[in-house]
This record gives C-alpha cells, structure tokens and sequence, in this order.
C-alpha cells in the first residue's frame, strides 16, 4: 500500500475538512429522535459525553440477573436498552422498567449445554438495527424491533471492539484476526477489508474519509480511508494503544500499555503532550471522555486522572481502591465510571470530589451508557448484572 507525504496528508485532511466537522461531531441526537446512547462512546469522534445530565441522587431503579457477567457497553434508544452478555445473550430491555422485549442467542441451538459464544463488545444500533461481535468472532445483525437475525458475519478471531457507523449503507468493525472489515449494512457483504498485521481490541473513531486502526502487538497507528480501504499512512508511536482512542479537532487523545496519555495531532504526525505519573504507571486499558478542556481516563493504577487538554498537565486525580478498565463517561458537570473495586462513581468534573457511591457487589469493567437522566452498566462476575441507575421515582 502507498503511503502518502505528510503535506499530501494535510491537503487531504483540508479538502476534507467540511465532512470532517460533519461526520466526526455527530452524536446520538443527530441520527435518532429523543435522546440515546447508539454505541460505544456515544458518537463516531469517541468523545464518551453524554447529551443530558444526571441526577446526583442516583437510585437503582431496576437490575436484570444474567448467567454470566457483562463486559459490553450497552445502546440505548427510544426508551429501549441493547445489552450484550458473556452467556451470549442479546438483551432487549425497556429503560424505564427492565422489562424484557425479547432475546437474541449468538447460536442457533436448542441444546442448553452447548457452549455459546459471548458478547463482550459494545453494542452499535442503527434505525432498525443492532449491530454486535462475539468472542468466536461472528458478527451479528439483528433486527431491532424482533431480536430476528438479518445476517451475519464470520471473521477468524474474536470481536472486543463496537462498530462503527459509515454514511447510511456500511459498517466497519475490527477483529482479533488483525483485519479491519467495512460490510454492506442491509446484507452483510464485505466491501472491504484491512489488514493491520495485529489484533484490534477497540472500536473505530471517524474522521470524515479517515478512521484510526492499530493492531495491538505493534506500535503504529494506521490511517485509513474508509472509502476504500487503502492506507493513507503509518504513524509511529512509542508504545502499544489497547482501548480506543477519541478525536477532538484534530488531536487524538488515548492511553497506552505503558501507561502514558497522549495527545497526538494526526495530521502533522506530531506528539503535542505526554501525560503520566512515573510513581504509578499501569497500564491504560479506558478510552478517554473528552471535553474542549479536559481529557479524563481510567488506569489500572487504581484512578481516574483528569488532565487538561490544552497542555497535557494534571487537573485532579480520584483513587479507588482497584484497576479502572471502565471507560468514564461525561454527562454535564459530573464524571461517571465503575472500577474493579465493586464501586460505582459520580465525581465533579471540576475537581474531582466524589458526589456519589454505589456499591454493586461485583467488579466492573464495562462502561456506562447514559441517556436522558439514566444510566446503564453491567457487572462481569458470574451471576453478573445490568444495573440501571436514574432518577427517584
């Protein structure tokens, strides 16, 4: 594959700098009607905000027991949640309730013993769609309004990351195969595919033509056109990216295995801050939230670190008591996550003072989905749950 100066780079990045602005922003109220959280990070930049707020007096209102635990970030919309679990089930709950529309088996069997693959990637829902991979690696496409399978999708390793969304016909996901794959929407044919040569755990930001890809055992970031599949460039980085990155302008922000944040303008191929606490460096396995001031994100050092965009220094730091694999989410002035201490968060974005504890009883990995005052998470232990968190009835 051809890779292209830095210059031509720029010029391609400019010419497309109308459908970047279009295509990168959009969120949940662009494509749905009401509010809703349709997949990982709430929008194809990866920003991980939230369209509302909040109460700081989060109640339980309702919790669904399921075999195994739940790692996948749920969807939302219309008053519906779109749950993966590692039992293999694809829920369809109503949000107010728990109530249960229907449920989906990653295997068509009628054999209760036989092993099902499970759902640990976020889920990505369209106007009629829910979009999901599997640990045996099978994409699935399954009809929002049924739980009826439209189609799926054999990749050659396991599916951890969500899809992402291209125009209003395609669907790119990554696969442990080490190949990224753009399908037809409505059939499930490949348009293309992407080979990055390493595993992709996590999911896809967008950037007009451009979307973000590295395998995770080698330490490059690979710039590709979604329109065709073809790489643009390489860009060397120091050390290996596990979670996803988010974009803002055009500086992408994401943790590394080593344990640094960093802030790289992908245009100029050029590193504009490193962030990280040399007394406590773990790895990062959280994608960040990011604001136009500050970029929060989650450590197996036991915290979540605030740090301010503009110039990569510390704004705060909130300790738990273990790793934090969850990816925060930023709904108004408040910060929400989980950690593998059991406990749920809501700190002040401002200066991290904690507002609000939940203790689940179970280690939490997953990351929230938050729409419209609630939230919505899970629990990866065995018997784990979907727990969802809004308002005093």
């Amino acid at each position: 594959m051809r890779a292209v100066s830095r210059r031509r780079l720029i010029q391609l990045g400019l010419a497309l700098l109308c459908s970047v602005a279009i295509s990168s922003s959009l969120t949940a109220a662009d494509r749905f009607e009401g509010p809703a959280w349709p997949d990982f990070r709430n929008g194809f930049a990866l920003h991980g905000i939230a369209d509302g707020t909040l109460p700081d007096d989060l109640q339980l209102l309702w919790e669904v027991t399921t075999p195994d635990g739940v790692t996948s970030t749920p969807a939302i919309a219309q008053g519906r949640v779109y749950a993966g679990t590692i039992s293999g089930d694809l829920l369809c709950l109503d949000l107010k309730t728990g109530k249960e529309f229907w449920k989906y088996h990653s295997i068509e069997s009628v054999d209760p013993d036989e092993f099902a693959p499970g759902f640990l990637a976020p889920v990505t829902i369209d106007a009629s769609t829910v979009f999901v991979g599997d640990d045996s690696g099978v994409f699935h496409a399954v009809e929002r309004d049924t739980g009826k399978k439209r189609w799926t999708f054999e990749t050659d390793g396991e599916i951890i990351g969500g899809a992402t969304l291209l125009g209003d016909s395609r669907v790119m996901v990554g696969s442990h195969d080490g190949r990224l794959y753009c399908l037809d929407r409505k059939t499930g044919k490949e348009v293309w595919q992407f080979d990055t040569q390493g595993p992709i755990n996590g999911s896809q930001a967008l950037a007009g033509q451009f979307t973000f890809v590295t395998g995770c055992d080698k330490p490059i970031l690979r710039v590709v056109n979604v329109e065709g599949g073809t790489e643009e460039t390489e860009i060397p980085i120091e050390s290996l990216l596990i979670a996803s990155p988010a974009l803002r302008g055009d500086n992408l922000y994401f943790g590394t295995d080593s344990g640094e944040v960093i802030a790289m303008n992908w245009k100029d191929q050029a590193i504009a801050w490193t962030y990280a606490d040399p007394s406590r460096q773990q790895q990062i396995h959280s994608s960040p939230a990011v604001t136009d001031d500050v970029v929060v994100i989650g450590s197996r050092d036991k915290r979540v670190h605030c740090i301010d965009r503009a110039t990569g220094k510390p704004r705060w730091t909130y300790a738990t008591r273990a790793k934090i694999d969850c990816s925060p989410v930023i709904a108004g002035n408040r910060v929400v996550f989980g950690s593998a201490d059991k406990n749920l968060y809501m700190v002040n974005l401002e200066d991290g003072s904690e507002v609000w504890k939940y203790n689940t009883g179970q280690s939490i990995t997953g990351s929230p989905a938050v729409v419209g005052g609630y939230m919505v998470i899970g629990t990866d232990q065995v018997d784990g749950r979907i727990l969802c968190f809004g308002p005093k009835p």
